[in-house]
């Protein structure tokens, strides 16, 4: 290798850095995978925990129609259980109140026709 050609030496030293790179961009990603699987898992437990299995079906139910909904229901739940306000399990109606007070108020709009004569 001492007699290389010392641009073909450089090419290699880039694609090196660049290999290196590449795979420590990889083990970043999997470290991030494996710590949203790991506080996804938390969520759920604790979701089991504070629901009944009413409620969390509704819930699954709600998530089909509406992933976000469902998403920010389940972390107002998580708030309200991590700061103590939540005393009881939640029970499909409890959940059905939360949901209501959570979607968007609709507008009702009132169309009328006048006829000319």
């Amino acid at each position: 290798m001492a007699g290389d050609d010392p641009e073909l030496e450089a090419i290699r030293q880039r694609r090196m850095a660049e290999l290196q790179q590449q795979a420590a961009a990889q083990q970043n990603r999997s470290q991030q995978e494996e710590q949203a699987r790991q506080a996804e898992a938390q969520k759920q437990a604790i979701l089991r925990k504070i629901m009944l299995p009413e409620a969390r079906d509704r819930l699954a139910n709600v998530r089909l129609v509406d992933p976000q909904q469902a998403a920010n229901v389940e972390n107002q739940l998580i708030r309200l259980y991590q700061s103590g306000r939540l005393q009881t399990a939640v029970t499909e109606p409890m959940l059905k109140e939360l949901l209501q007070s959570m979607a968007p108020r609709e507008r009702e709009i009132n169309i009328t026709f006048q006829r000319r004569e």
